[in-house]
């Protein structure tokens, strides 16, 4: 009975958290009840002692340049699940580089003995409509046979893929696609300063905004550029110009650096002050915390839903100890003010008038929350906060990716 109940959290977890998560809960859990504990980490053990980065492989000091023309890419990554926002963004830029006439190839790696199927995965990306439709090849990475004989550029798209980028035998330049300050998961010890070393392998680091640029270079001597965040208003614009009575939180117990215990209080605080609105939790499933104010638990939501959401409300919480997220942009585009913690993560993202930037206390974020609701040209501020987001298009970012990439190339 202990196995099942095991076995559907982990399959909960996988569902919801995605493959890296998975890794770093359920199998250490399971491992543990069958043979005792062990050293488990994203990253497989031998690519770890082999990664020394005091002594870099030789290939890594001639890498290929390419003076024109279309490059192969190879892309490492784990694989992703059908609702991983990292993976999304990811291959949004991998679909970018493809329509810049780039050649891709994605390999699988994993420290676990799954196995990803290409085509399968393929028809999960497909299915779960929130990724674009790319052309690029999907195989498992073997440490053995490396990537591709005719692989001119390696990106890293997570820590635990920068050490087979490191490793691999190919000349091909490292790159490394950076969406977090990934030591930040973890407290201080193993995985953290595993995570850490990768900015140590003088791989060209290509960041999700400007913050993680400024970051690697100055801390870490990275070379860096960056992107810019962006919003789709096909996806996310106004559509309620009257006010608005509810609050949005992008709730992820499960994710430290989402703040969720600090908007909590908060929020508790805020529902006090104001019982008549309606506070929504969407993100993942709070069904199992004992919250004490009233809200709608609305869980996981596919993006067709986002819209309608938002243009009921007129503020949205997203606290982001790290790099800031997505949501406030999205939320901006849909006339929502985001209440955002007042930090240099964040700023140097975005530095948009609209975002209701605040100090990181729970009383300060209420009484923000409050007055964002109170605002007597709220419904005029809606419209102006979305407008002030034209032409802030993925296709720009895509853009300055593209250029930054084969700036780069060639040398």
């Amino acid at each position: 009975m202990k196995f099942v109940r095991l076995a559907a959290v982990g399959l909960r977890v996988l569902r919801t958290q995605g493959p890296r998560a998975f890794i770093g809960m359920t199998r250490k859990r399971l491992k543990s009840e069958i043979v005792g504990e062990t050293v488990d980490m994203a990253v497989k053990t031998r690519d770890a002692l082999e990664a020394d980065w005091s002594n870099p492989p030789a290939q890594l000091s001639t890498p290929i340049t390419v003076e024109s023309g279309p490059v192969t890419i190879a892309w490492i990554m784990s694989p992703p699940s059908p609702n991983s926002g990292g993976h999304q963004n990811l291959l949004r830029f991998i679909d970018f580089a493809e329509k810049a006439g780039h050649t891709c190839k994605i390999y699988f790696y994993t420290s676990t003995p799954v196995v990803v199927n290409g085509k399968d995965m393929r028809r999960m990306l497909r299915d779960s409509g929130n990724y674009p439709d790319i052309s690029a090849s999907m195989e498992m990475y073997d440490h053995d046979a490396g990537v591709d004989p005719s692989v001119q550029a390696i990106f890293a798209t997570g820590w635990e893929t920068a050490y087979p980028a490191f490793l691999d035998k190919s000349t091909a330049k490292r790159f490394y696609f950076v969406q977090d300050y990934e030591p930040a998961f973890y407290p201080d010890g193993s995985e953290s300063i595993l995570a850490e070393n990768t900015y140590r392998f003088g791989f060209h680091g290509i960041t999700a905004g400007g913050w993680l640029s400024h970051k690697l270079h100055e801390e870490f001597g990275m070379a860096t550029d960056h992107f810019d965040f962006a919003a789709e208003s096909s996806n996310y614009n106004v559509t309620n110009t009257g006010r608005r009575n509810e609050i949005f939180f992008y709730a992820r117990p499960v994710t430290p650096r989402r703040g969720f215990e600090l908007s909590v209080m908060a929020l508790e605080e805020f529902a006090r002050r104001r019982p008549d609105v309606t506070i929504n939790l969407a993100g993942y499933d709070v069904s199992r915390w004992s919250l004490t104010f009233p809200h709608n638990n609305l869980a996981e939501l596919d993006l067709s839903q986002l819209n309608e959401i938002y243009n009921r409300c007129a503020a949205g919480l997203v606290i982001s100890a790290t790099n800031m997220s997505l949501l406030p942009l999205e939320l901006m585009a849909a006339g929502v003010a985001p209440v955002v913690n007042d930090a240099p993560n964040n700023r140097l993202v975005s530095d948009n008038p609209f975002i209701e930037y605040v100090v990181s206390s729970p009383g300060a974020i209420a009484n923000r929350l409050v007055e964002v609701l109170d605002r007597a040209d709220a419904p005029e501020r809606a419209v102006a906060m979305s407008a002030s987001l034209a032409g802030v298009t993925w296709e720009r970012s895509g853009h300055q990716f593209v250029e930054a990439f084969e700036r780069a190339m060639r040398g």
